[in-house]
């Protein structure tokens, strides 16, 4: 039987949509940076031994992350036209969700004996993260009108950002106090390794039961036609002919190279923050954890306000207004000398990362056309160019940091990139562009 056309602006399906950040964010706040990561670093051998090669066991995780990055822009323009063309936005969202949970589920167990899965596994979670949110955003324009994009799109990631520091703040809690929860060694003491892969439990789960629920209430466009083999050719031709529309919307193409800027220093600077705390200034990690709740709780703040500001003023004035920000972020973060300094700048970080993230995701959203059902074929585009800022923003940042010898002057270059975002925007025709 034919699906019948996704009811707009229903609070219900709208409520279910954003509560997915909740889900996936989870993995975003405690593998991506601040559990795993410390994990990670106190359980693998500083050198390690894999495909015949030694790598330094940071290298090597970096590589396992840019390798899974590298397999979603490969599968992204496919599987997204496949989506569009068959209406199996729901389906990939739901396969890609079931990746990712169980990738950090087997993180549990990831120990100096059992490495590799330290090395595998977070390629997979990474592949399951990065795809659902390729439908993930792409039902935004199924399940809102225009006028409701930066309102519903600010909403998901507050939702996000609360959950993920819930479940993080009880994690930590935790692997402080492990002995309080079972967690102790042969010897009664408290162990916060045990701690620490219970935590990758919880958020493999949490990530699993919230997103499969949250899913269940979304539906989509009636499919076009059934799915066959020879569909998977389709799905690139399907994204070619989004690639003539862009090209002929100079404002939707303006705006993907300004979105591809700001990301590359955006998610670089999210990813490397607690790097440039403890090589720069020898802070230590419990204080720079405490930086990243510090940045999430600010985040919650930022994508309200800046929610408000694009309904009141225009997306365009507030992207300009956090891009200034995020400038002064960079040229600040060349002269921070302590952890005072260090704790505002994250403040600072977090006001603009949650708003930024909002309003270019609800803008883009306004800039797809109103008769195209291609909603997930445009937003593959929009994950793509993400996706490559980031190799590119923590390629740039790594290479600026081996000439100079310093990440201070790879924050100067983060800062250029969102310069040249800036004066795009400043450029564009986005004032047009509100609710």
């Amino acid at each position: 039987m034919e699906q019948s056309l996704p009811e707009k602006n229903s609070k219900k399906v709208i409520n279910a949509w954003c509560s997915y950040d909740i889900a996936n964010s989870a993995y975003s706040l405690s593998i991506s940076t601040a559990i795993f990561p410390i994990y990670y670093s106190a359980v693998m051998p500083k050198t390690v031994s894999f495909l015949g090669s030694s790598f330094v066991n940071t290298v090597l995780l970096d590589y396992a992350i840019a390798f899974g990055y590298f397999i979603i822009v490969f599968l992204t323009p496919l599987l997204s036209g496949i989506a569009d063309l068959c209406g199996y936005r729901k389906r990939f969202m739901q396969m890609f969700t079931i990746l990712g949970s169980l990738s950090c589920i087997g993180l549990y167990w990831f120990s100096s004996d059992n490495y590799l899965l330290g090395i595998i596994l977070p390629a997979t979670a990474v592949i399951g993260f990065a795809g659902s949110l390729v439908y993930y955003n792409s039902f935004l324009p199924i399940i809102a009108t225009k006028d409701k994009h930066d309102k519903i799109s600010a909403r998901g990631f507050m939702f996000g950002y609360a959950g993920s520091m819930l479940l993080l703040i009880i994690n930590l809690i935790t692997i402080m106090k492990p002995e309080l929860f079972g967690f102790v060694d042969q010897d009664g003491k408290g162990d916060s390794g045990s701690a620490s892969r219970f935590a990758f439990l919880t958020v493999g789960f949490w990530w699993l039961i919230i997103g499969s629920i949250s899913i269940s209430f979304l539906k989509e466009y009636p499919s076009k036609i059934a799915f066959r083999t020879r569909i998977l050719s389709n799905g690139f031709k399907e994204i070619l002919s989004v690639f003539k529309q862009v090209r002929t919307m100079p404002v939707l193409s303006g705006f993907l190279l300004a979105f591809f800027f700001l990301s590359t220093g955006v998610q670089t600077i999210i990813m490397v923050a607690a790097l440039f705390g403890s090589a720069e200034l020898g802070i230590d990690s419990t204080k720079l954890i405490a930086t990243i709740l510090i940045i999430q709780v600010v985040a919650i703040f930022g994508a309200w306000v800046f929610g408000k500001v694009s309904t009141r003023m225009g997306n365009k004035f507030s992207l300009m207004t956090m891009l200034i920000i995020w400038i002064l972020i960079c040229v600040s973060a060349y002269f921070v000398t302590n952890e005072i300094q260090f704790f505002i700048l994250g403040g600072c970080v977090g006001l603009v990362m949650g708003g930024i993230q909002s309003q270019a995701r609800s803008t883009y959203a306004k800039l797809i056309p109103d008769t195209t059902t291609d909603t997930a074929s445009f937003f593959s585009f929009y994950d793509i160019t993400e996706k490559v800022a980031i190799v590119v923003g923590m390629f740039g940042f790594g290479f600026v940091q081996h000439l100079t010898g310093s990440m201070r002057n790879s924050a100067l270059f983060l800062g250029i990139l969102f310069l040249l975002s800036l004066v795009i925007v400043a450029f564009s025709n986005l004032k047009k562009v509100r609710s």
